[in-house]
């Protein structure tokens, strides 16, 4: 929306008469070449309905008299073809959000195995018995490659499982209300300022702080709505990391127990050149985890261009 169309908007919401007083503008202006004096239109419009034009720059100095600013921003404005800025609905249907019996289970499930990081008895007994499953893997595989092979596994199931489990398309209909909720309040923003220094009367003032409090009011109800879309995006990943965390567990059980040979343990790493697995090297980060991240994003970007899997807000 142009300065010329907003001013219009704002002149015919401050006095609905101001409508007819810029038909009877644009008659004189086409009438008369694209310029026009007051004494064209002085049976139409009142001294101030003028003087509000020229104050508000509807109305510019041309060569022999005045000129509309912006003709085709004026004639959309007054012909309603300008598009207002409007916050969309978000009809989102509970129970394609809601989170089934088996989805709290699965968070329940993923804080329990959060306590293996802290206690060396739950680490073991999962890293044991996931043992059983990566132990002949290990058996014939460096660990950096064994590492490998678990990034490549959980990205896997990590693509599919967002790819299943959430839908960017409502994920994008509530960041889209938000960010209309944003460019509304800041349209009111603008025109109060502007209100306030060509020294608006006290009612206009008062109008467009009331009008600024509604869209506050609109955009506190809307974020806590917004918990559908957090829910949205966290329902993958309590199944995401109900899957990772035993296998994390695994690996930190095998370095942490003395399960990888000192061989094993060194490795040439891009950029970082000749590592050990269980040193810190980026600050407290070890090694192997660094070294399991790279690979994972890696392998999850591949697995998606192949895929064509798009994640991003608002795609179907």
């Amino acid at each position: 929306m142009t300065r010329t169309a907003e001013k219009v908007n704002t002149l015919v919401r401050e006095d609905a008469a101001m409508t007819d007083a810029l038909e009877a503008v644009r008659e004189a202006a086409d009438e008369n070449g694209g310029e026009l004096q007051w004494g064209d239109v002085n049976d139409d419009l009142t001294s101030g309905q003028w003087g509000r034009l020229i104050e508000k720059g509807v109305l510019v100095d041309g060569e022999e008299g005045f000129e509309i600013a912006d003709r085709e921003a004026f004639d959309d404005a007054l012909d309603g073809d300008v598009d207002e800025i409007s916050v969309p609905e978000v009809d989102i249907d509970d129970e394609k959000t809601k989170w089934s019996q088996w989805d709290k289970m699965a968070a329940v499930g993923s804080l329990l195995l959060m306590i293996g990081y802290w206690f060396d008895s739950v680490r073991n007994t999962v890293g044991g018995t996931i043992d059983f499953v990566m132990g002949p893997l290990d058996a014939v595989l460096p660990f950096y490659a064994v590492i490998l092979a678990v990034a490549m596994l959980t990205g896997l199931y990590s693509t599919l499982l967002q790819a299943n489990l959430m839908n960017p398309e409502i994920i994008g209909k509530y960041q889209e209300r938000m960010q209309a909720m944003q460019e509304k309040q800041k349209d009111v923003r603008e025109r109060k300022q502007e209100a306030e220094e060509r020294g608006a009367n006290d009612a206009e003032i008062e109008q467009l702080e009331n009008e600024l409090e509604d869209v506050r009011e609109e955009q506190m109800e809307a974020m806590a709505e917004n918990l559908g879309m957090f829910k949205e995006q966290f329902r993958p990943m309590v199944w995401i990391m109900l899957f990772t965390i035993p296998l994390f567990l695994w690996m930190y059980w095998k370095i942490l127990d003395g399960g990888v040979s000192e061989a094993e343990l060194q490795m040439v790493m891009p950029i970082a050149g000749e590592v050990r697995l269980d040193q810190g090297l980026l600050g407290p980060m070890w090694a192997w985890i660094v070294w399991y991240f790279l690979c994972s994003m890696g392998f999850t970007q591949l697995l998606r261009k192949s895929l064509n899997i798009d994640m991003t807000p608002g795609s179907a």
